[in-house]
């Protein structure tokens, strides 16, 4: 029995992994110790056919992914309970950057997102951002029902409050905590979503990204942009959740650290 895992539960994760081609040892080895049902991943950086896939099939693994050109970007899930009615992209932008692909894993509606990161406050970056965030609250009004099992995963590049940043002063200004973003971010809560992660652990200062420079990981200076949001009717049956900070140490590890979810399986 796996250690990690209360029995009777589907565990999902999200990950983003900053390239498959870097980080490929390091997704066997969390693979191999967290054993998530579903995982879905972020900047995958690489094309379709260019995506590992007899690698994850040996290590039980279905998978769906959406990688356009394959320098940036890129989103998958993988899962080993079921794979289902994949869709990628959305329906006004098919492409949308390679940067959204659902699938329907064990009876769960399940998206792996990838929000822009909108670099600076203003530009039209930004607003590229703000707007695909809200091409994803009108993405989920036509392809999903709230009442339905709904998870959507992945990097938001959004920290949903002040105690989601290791110093709120240092951002004054600055993307990913602006009011128009976090505004944005709640219009798609609002839809019908539980921040889960939140939900199970309410203390501050828990991070899921941190910059490689200045021993930011070392020194606790991170955000929480890594976010699992599920429907009602699975978030209350959501037992427990955590961040994987030991994916963050070691020899080449991303920037971010799998945020991992378990829930109770439905009756």
């Amino acid at each position: 029995m796996d250690p990690w895992r209360p029995p009777g539960t589907l565990r999902i994760a999200t990950w983003n992994v900053n390239s498959l081609r870097a980080r490929m040892p390091r997704v066997e080895e969390f693979i191999g110790y967290a054993a998530p049902d579903v995982l879905c991943m972020q900047e995958t950086k690489v094309t379709d056919a260019a995506f590992p896939a007899l690698a994850f099939q040996g290590l039980g693994y279905d998978h769906a992914h959406h990688g356009g050109a394959g320098r940036w970007n890129g989103v998958a899930i993988l899962s080993r309970v079921g794979l289902d009615q994949i869709t990628a992209g959305f329906d006004e932008d098919p492409e949308a950057e390679s940067r959204f692909i659902a699938a329907t894993c064990a009876g769960v509606r399940v998206a792996s997102v990838y929000v822009p990161n909108g670099r600076e406050v203003g530009t039209e970056h930004y607003e590229a951002k703000l707007a695909w965030l809200a091409q994803l609250r009108s993405h989920l009004d036509a392809s999903a029902q709230p009442t339905g099992d709904v998870i959507v995963c992945g990097d938001f590049n959004v920290a949903p409050e002040d105690r989601d940043v290791y110093d709120p002063s240092k951002f004054v200004g600055a993307t990913h905590v602006s009011a128009a973003e976090r505004e944005a971010l709640q219009n798609i809560l609002d839809w019908g979503l539980v921040d889960v992660f939140r939900q199970c652990q309410p203390q501050d200062k828990l991070f899921t990204w941190w910059d490689y420079r200045a021993g930011d990981f070392h020194n606790h200076r991170g955000m929480r942009i890594d976010l699992a949001l599920a429907s009602a009717s699975l978030a209350e049956r959501a037992r427990m959740a955590f961040i994987d900070r030991n994916a963050r140490k070691g020899k080449l590890p991303s920037d971010h650290a799998p945020v991992i979810v378990d829930f109770d399986l439905a009756p």
